[in-house]
């Protein structure tokens, strides 16, 4: 019995070394990325929202809105204080809408985490994500025209936490505080990796998440919603998931439901939209992600 538990635990542990070679230097690159940006790049994106304000762009504004949010580095309770002060200033609500929802599902440390997935993936994440937010601002416009969409009032501008006067010292600073929010969840999801590649059949994950393509992008859109917690997390368990069968579409419905109903972005999002609006924009997510899936499943 003992010498069947030993077994266990070095397979175990083999495939969790193998798992962390393979996705630390992208989770690595992702922090330092992330926290420069967030550094020393976050006012001039700032500026070129503000910017966007004093420029007809009309319906097109949408495309640089939601690049815009692409490039923010920082999770939805700190986006979202922001789009407030860019309302308070007068920016239209179908621009925030484009800027806010993909800035919910991408942001330069989840895109360099994704590398490890792959090309492909990588490109489909950040057109799916890309687009999705400009579908969104443009539902807002044609749909909440003439009436305002988003209720800020519960927000106030985010506290700057990255004001030590030595530059270098605030940019170690936010990489440890990168860290510290993505540390555990990025081993987390190494480990159920690689409990699942040890005790999860790969034929069985196949015929649910690969071959009956329609049900399993419906399925990878669904499960989605409980089951993201960290995209730092999530990406060890894609890995593992597309070696074992899931089809890319499903793979990619599952990236837009689960940053979009990660449970602290929802509760952000709620308060700005209230009861019935959320549920539209519940509604508007997992639609996107199922047809997104489809679509990228009869493609490739």
């Amino acid at each position: 019995m003992i010498d069947v538990l030993n077994r266990e635990f070095i397979y175990l542990w083999y495939y969790f070394t193998v798992m962390l070679e393979q996705i630390a230097p992208y989770w690595t690159f992702g922090i330092v990325i992330g926290s420069v940006i967030s550094v020393f790049g976050k006012e001039k994106i700032h500026k070129l929202l503000v910017a966007m304000q004093n420029k007809k762009l009309g319906a097109f504004g949408v495309v640089p809105a939601s690049l815009l949010g692409i490039a923010t580095p920082l999770c939805m309770y700190g986006t979202i204080p922001i789009a407030a002060s860019f309302s308070q200033k007068g920016m239209r609500d179908d621009w925030l809408a484009a800027f806010m929802m993909s800035s919910i599902l991408l942001n330069p440390q989840l895109l360099i985490y994704s590398a490890a997935l792959g090309r492909t993936v990588l490109i489909i994440r950040f057109v799916s994500c890309f687009i999705c937010g400009i579908v969104a601002g443009l539902c807002i416009r044609f749909f909440y025209w003439d009436k305002g969409f988003f209720d800020f009032s519960s927000f106030a501008e985010p506290t700057n936490r990255d004001t030590d006067p030595n530059m270098l010292l605030r940019l170690l600073k936010n990489i440890f505080r990168n860290i510290k929010a993505t540390g555990v969840y990025f081993l987390l999801g190494i480990v159920l990796s690689v409990l699942f590649q040890r005790y999860v059949p790969a034929d069985a994950f196949a015929s649910l998440f690969g071959n009956q393509r329609g049900f399993g992008v419906l399925m990878a859109a669904t499960i989605g919603v409980p089951l993201y917690v960290c995209g730092g997390g999530t990406i060890p368990l894609l890995m593992e998931w597309l070696q074992s069968g899931m089809s890319i579409g499903a793979a990619a419905a599952f990236m837009i439901t689960g940053p979009a109903t990660k449970i602290t972005n929802l509760g952000a999002v709620k308060i700005v939209l209230g009861i019935r609006r959320f549920v539209l924009y519940l509604l508007y997510t997992v639609s996107f992600a199922f047809i997104t899936g489809l679509l990228i499943d009869l493609w490739i």
